[in-house]
């Protein structure tokens, strides 16, 4: 505890619970975008459920460091790759992100979007299951970032409990926003498989530099975000002649 109060911690924590929400983008995202399949009324408890996992994921791993750690140890070859239990996670994810969202893209300009009845998922349980297999996924990258931020466990998991209920208290939100405007959808999903692309190239040991990443997202979303605002106060102005 004297290590949390001290400025040294402090500084460690809010770095910490800063990143540990921008890493959190991409999970928020998917767990908006699949608990928008889902009829309303079951939407908030799919997203609150989601997020929870995430959170207990997390910190189950922080608990389990040195499991964690073990997962990074080769456990075979392909040719003179070696290749570990991380690895092969991200590999399974990654494609299982490009799948997703490469279908999701196809119902949308195919003109089977979130609001069709017909396309809304079957199963609340389907859609936790689909949230919980992706959160551990997203899980490494958070756990492993406050690893290399701080040997404090203590301060690791306050950081990732504190950027969880943001990010819950924001998920309804962004939920709604993103649709409301199939544009941003598109681009969300779009963003789902650079993650998706990013995630396969790390199980192959090349590294992405993350700030790339979020830096052309952020700069798509707010071009995206100023279309909109345009096509509003457009739209206003023409109803107001």
């Amino acid at each position: 505890m004297d290590v949390l109060l001290s400025a040294e911690g402090l500084l460690s924590l809010l770095t910490l619970t800063f990143l540990e929400i921008v890493l959190g983008i991409d999970n928020i995202i998917f767990i908006s975008l699949v608990s928008n399949d889902l009829e309303p009324e079951q939407q908030p408890l799919a997203r609150r459920l989601g997020l929870l996992l995430a959170l207990a994921f997390r910190v189950l791993m922080l608990l389990g460091i040195t499991w964690l750690i073990g997962l990074t140890a080769p456990i075979f070859n392909i040719g003179d790759h070696p290749v570990s239990g991380r690895d092969a996670i991200l590999f399974v994810g990654g494609l299982f992100l490009l799948g997703k969202s490469s279908t999701e893209i196809f119902k949308k300009t195919e003109g089977k979007g979130h609001g069709d009845h017909a396309s809304k998922a079957k199963s609340l349980v389907g859609v936790i299951i689909q949230i919980g297999l992706l959160d551990i996924v997203f899980s490494f990258d958070s756990v492993l970032t406050a690893i290399g931020m701080t040997h404090e466990l203590l301060i690791m998991i306050i950081a990732v409990v504190i950027s969880m209920l943001i990010m819950l208290a924001f998920a309804k939100p962004i939920a709604d926003f993103i649709e409301r405007h199939v544009s941003l959808q598109i681009l969300a999903l779009s963003f789902l498989i650079m993650i998706g692309t990013v995630l396969i190239a790390e199980s192959a040991h090349v590294e992405i530099p993350k700030p790339y990443v979020y830096s052309s997202v952020g700069f798509a979303l707010i071009v995206q975000l100023l279309s909109i605002r345009a096509a509003e106060r457009s739209k206003t102005t023409g109803n107001g002649q």
